[in-house]
């Protein structure tokens, strides 16, 4: 199993050497520069998410697949495992602290349960009003979320995977230049069959994406 790839060799190496944890290649996608994506990852199966250029942000919503009423929340997986960051080993839980996803491994080490996701709105209360008219990441789930009978009362906080939100001493959140490089990965495995929906972050106000969105891919396998 391989560990690092170059900015070409991850957008086009084969999905199996990509893929985090080894098997037979289920879903192999490229989530373009500021667009939506979601799949359901059966329960067993591993979701390796590729940083293809590095500092980019991811942010992702889970639901149970089979009642979408479970949802991921932070404030459940925050509590069980006492950190606001994620990294292997986190579980991702929902309202009830049911395990929906297990981040199995992870290249980078520290990714977002605090930042939430841009909308058009917020982005006119922290950028200004001539920022209205770009397109944001609770637009993308809208979008996406769609497909699968979802709508605004049904997003809840994110995980933004690859997103460096520190908290200064005084509580203070800041959104600085990412941890991640090109190529970097990290693999969750669904503990249940999990709707997995997909914003690749088309924010270029703040450093979350190096001002620059750029293309994620995603990989799924089932191990052996």
């Amino acid at each position: 199993m391989t560990t690092a790839h170059t900015i070409t060799d991850a957008a086009s190496a084969p999905a199996a050497d990509l893929a985090l944890v080894p098997g037979d290649v289920v879903l192999d996608a490229l989530v373009g520069d500021r667009g939506p994506w979601s799949g359901v990852v059966a329960a067993g199966d591993v979701l390796t998410i590729v940083d293809l250029y590095g500092n980019q942000a991811v942010d992702t919503l889970f639901y149970a697949a089979d009642d979408v009423s479970r949802r991921y929340s932070a404030q459940s997986t925050i509590a069980a495992q006492g950190n606001i960051f994620l990294t292997t080993g986190s579980v991702i839980r929902d309202h009830e602290s049911s395990p929906l996803m297990t981040i199995v491994a992870d290249e980078v080490g520290n990714h977002d349960t605090l930042g939430g996701a841009c909308s058009q709105e917020s982005n006119t209360l922290r950028y200004g009003h001539h920022t209205k008219h770009q397109h944001a990441c609770v637009e993308n789930f809208l979008i996406e979320g769609s497909r699968h009978g979802l709508g605004k009362a049904d997003l809840v906080g994110n995980v933004n995977f690859f997103m460096n939100v520190p908290v200064d001493p005084d509580g203070s959140l800041g959104i600085v230049d990412g941890l991640s490089a090109p190529g970097k990965r990290l693999a969750l495995r669904a503990e249940t069959d999990t709707l997995v929906l997909i914003s690749n972050c088309p924010q270029i106000n703040n450093p979350c994406n190096g001002f620059d969105p750029t293309a994620v891919r995603v990989v799924v396998t089932r191990p052996s």
